[in-house]
């Protein structure tokens, strides 16, 4: 018999089923508390792990990994003041603003990141909120990476419910738009936008049709328990994210939070865990940070339930571990890149 899983209200035993594409994600039983999450992160690590991989293999096909690639088409000169950001143009980080890419350089890079074994190609543009102009440029990237056969991701910044349904007409898959922290920590890590800004920009996505892939950052100074607000915020949207992205900050010199401790490595696994128990069919992605977690730390996670990672050596302006060294992790743990079928 399996081990007892928990959910928000009582453990409950569930019968191990595969399922080789999952169902689209399913309101919640009952909303999580902020409580009821910390509870989770507070246990036995070991016990943790166990618990999140049994729900883990209630929905996904053992050592399936998602391998996305994420290209910065417009870099630098956003207005925003995110804390952790490079691409301000608040802070001397050495980031230069450069003009969206034109569509046979991203159609290039999407090619080589298919021809590498990505299967979703995510394109970031540092605004603070796209102009419509803007967004028919985009549709355009959308629709050529689209027509490689790669599933299409954008990260743009806010939108407003039209802009979200052009994107959606042109072929756009997911829309990445994280909330980074829980609502109480938000100001101590940007002032130009509130949260509800994010909230809203989410509906809009949703309500276009398009799939939402929204996460957050650990390890900006935030104390466990915004960590566990975090994934409540998450797992409480209805329904919650088909995708959803951990972040460890990489910390980069000139940006407010470049001095900031770095989380423990067990922490940032136990928050993958809780991800994974509280949101049983998105995709947990192992994001940014893995270059300095190394194999063993990044083994744990997969443990915990990631089973998405960004590929590639570089995620918009900073480092990530580059494509052979994570072939050579994922033959060394026996997993395997996921391939889009035609059900997914």
């Amino acid at each position: 018999m399996p081990a007892p899983v928990t959910t928000p209200d009582a453990a409950t035993t569930h019968t191990v089923q595969w399922h080789h594409t999952p169902a689209a994600p399913a309101a919640q039983p009952g909303p999580w508390s902020v409580q009821a999450i910390q509870a989770l992160l507070d246990k036995p690590l070991l016990d943790l792990l166990f618990e999140a991989q049994t729900v883990h293999r209630q929905h996904w096909p053992a050592g399936d990994i998602e391998l996305a690639t994420l290209l910065s088409v417009k870099t630098g000169g956003c207005p925003e003041n995110c804390g952790y950001c490079p691409q301000s143009a608040e802070f001397d980080t050495g980031v230069q603003a450069d003009k969206l890419m034109a569509v046979n350089e991203v159609v290039r890079a999407a090619q080589a990141a298919k021809n590498a074994g990505a299967t979703r190609f995510c394109m970031g543009a540092a605004w603070r909120a796209p102009k419509d102009r803007d967004i028919e440029k985009m549709s355009e990237l959308v629709s050529a990476v689209k027509g490689l056969g790669l599933q299409t991701c954008a990260t743009l910044g806010m939108l407003q419910a039209h802009q979200a349904q052009a994107l959606k007409e042109s072929g756009l898959d997911y829309y990445n738009h994280n909330l980074d922290t829980a609502p109480e920590y938000y100001q101590d890590v940007v002032s130009t936008r509130a949260y509800q800004d994010r909230l809203d920009t989410l509906q809009y996505v949703r309500a276009a049709g398009i799939s939402v892939c929204c996460g957050g950052i650990v390890g900006m100074g935030e104390a466990p328990v915004h960590r566990a607000g975090l994934i409540a915020q998450l797992a409480n949207l209805n329904p919650y994210p088909e995708s959803v992205p951990i972040n460890s900050l990489v910390r980069v010199p000139g940006t407010p939070l470049a001095d900031s401790a770095p989380i423990d490595p067990f922490d940032f696994v136990r928050v993958i865990a809780v991800a994974r128990i509280t949101m049983p069919t998105a995709r947990v992605r192992l994001s940014a940070g893995r270059q300095q977690m190394g194999e063993a730390v990044q083994a744990l996670c997969f443990m915990a339930g990631a089973n998405s990672i960004f590929y590639g050596d570089k995620l918009l302006v900073t480092g990530n571990p580059d494509v052979q060294a994570d072939v050579q992790l994922l033959h060394k743990l026996g997993l395997q890149g996921h391939q889009i079928s035609a059900m997914d």
